[in-house]
Parts: structure tokens; C-alpha cells; sequence
């Protein structure tokens, strides 16, 4: 499929699909999406000193970066992506940039640099294993603190937004684990509360009214 790489309202690139008409990140900024959804809304409600952090779509990588450049925390981050992007795609991306983070520039290129399937120590703090792997075959039981939900929207990948995943997003968390993610729509919802997520409704980032916060209880 065909993938363009596209500037975003608040300078940031994203990457589009013209056949689906789909971003990877909000036209109405890729940055400012990431932070609101999984920095300030996620990340953020993580108290302990260590953090196991699931993403679904690692995609261009951005949650990870800016994960890496907010906490000074010990995180174990599992980035999951079917479709990776390539290099010459990466080479194209401007967080670097935009984020004002030159003296990061290696640590961004390494975590596009470093193998599937293997974990790398990315720095001192930071660990992080990539999975190119289907979604529905994610098996983990009771590992994360917290999942960064970054599929494609329900009414281009529905199969994405079943009970059955997020029963295993369920499964993956540990106790009083949360799972964030831009999506709101009331079917969201009902499956996330049917697999036994309590949820809350946030304020969304720039061009959303909403989002979803789910807990593992």
C-alpha cells in the first residue's frame, strides 16, 4: 500500500495512506496528539519508579521517542507493528526537529536502527524490544503498567477494535493497569467495559472533543 509522508497542523510529519484516506497521527498535529493522548494522559498516571509499557502500532515511532525524552523513569517499552516503516520513510521524519531535540538524533535513529525481536538497551533508562507481529497474537499475561492504543481508527480497521483484542489488552495488563488511546466512540467503549475495563472519558487533544482512559481493576 501506498504511504506518503505528510506535514501535520502543528509542523510535525505523519505518514498517510491515500488509498484509506488515513493518517498514522491526527492532522491536527502529530506531536501535540501524542502528548496529550500518551504522555499527559498515560504516562503521567504511572507512579512507580519502573514502567513495562506496551504500544499497539509502534508506526513511525513517535510515542516511543517522546516517552524516552519525558520520564526519568526505568521503562521496559514492547513497540508492536505488522508493517514496518523504512528507512528511507524515517530518514524523511522531522521529530528530531520539532521537538528541539538535536543531542537526540541517535538515540532516535537507533530506535529505528536496532532489531525485531531482541531487546536493546536504547540508554540507560530505557529498554525496548520491537515485535513485528498481528495484534491478535499478542499473548502477554499480566506484564504491562500500560498500553498506548494506537491502531488505525475503528471505521477503517474495525477488526482492530474487537472484544477479542482487547480482551487480550485486558490480559496483558497488570492489575490497576490502564490503556489509553484517541478513540471515543460510544462502541469503543462498550466493548473496552465488556472485557472488564472501567473507563473514563477525557478531553481530547486538538481537533478531538474526546478519549479514553480504561483501567484494569
Amino acid at each position: 500500500m501506498k504511504r506518503e509522508i505528510i506535514i501535520t497542523s502543528d509542523g510535525s510529519t505523519t505518514i498517510y495512506l491515500p488509498e484509506w484516506n488515513e493518517r498514522y497521527h491526527s492532522k491536527h498535529g502529530a506531536i501535540q496528539e501524542a502528548y496529550h493522548v500518551y504522555i499527559k494522559s498515560g504516562l503521567e498516571e504511572i507512579l512507580s519508579e519502573d514502567i513495562s509499557i506496551l504500544e499497539i502500532g509502534f508506526g513511525t515511532g513517535l510515542n516511543c521517542f517522546i516517552t524516552l525524552l519525558e520520564s526519568d523513569k526505568r521503562i521496559n517499552y514492547v513497540g508492536v507493528e505488522a508493517y514496518p516503516v523504512t528507512k528511507e520513510e524515517v530518514e524523511k521524519l522531522n521529530y528530531v526537529s520539532e521537538l528541539k531535540a538535536n543531542e537526540f538524533n541517535t538515540v532516535f535513529d537507533k530506535i529505528h536502527a536496532v532489531s525485531w525481536g531482541e531487546k536493546h538497551q536504547i540508554n540507560k533508562n530505557f529498554q525496548l524490544t520491537k515485535r513485528n507481529q498481528f495484534f491478535k497474537d499478542i499473548t502477554d499475561e499480566n506484564k504491562f503498567d500500560l498500553i498506548y492504543f494506537d491502531a488505525f481508527a475503528p471505521d477503517i480497521q474495525p477488526e482492530l477494535w474487537t472484544e477479542a483484542i482487547f480482551k487480550k489488552m485486558y490480559t496483558a495488563l497488570k492489575p490497576n493497569g490502564i490503556l489509553v488511546t484517541y478513540a471515543a466512540k460510544g462502541e469503543v467503549k462498550r466493548t473496552m467495559k465488556a472485557v472488564g475495563f472501567t473507563i473514563e472519558r477525557l478531553p481530547g487533544p486538538p481537533g478531538k472533543w474526546h478519549m479514553l482512559r480504561a483501567t484494569k481493576k
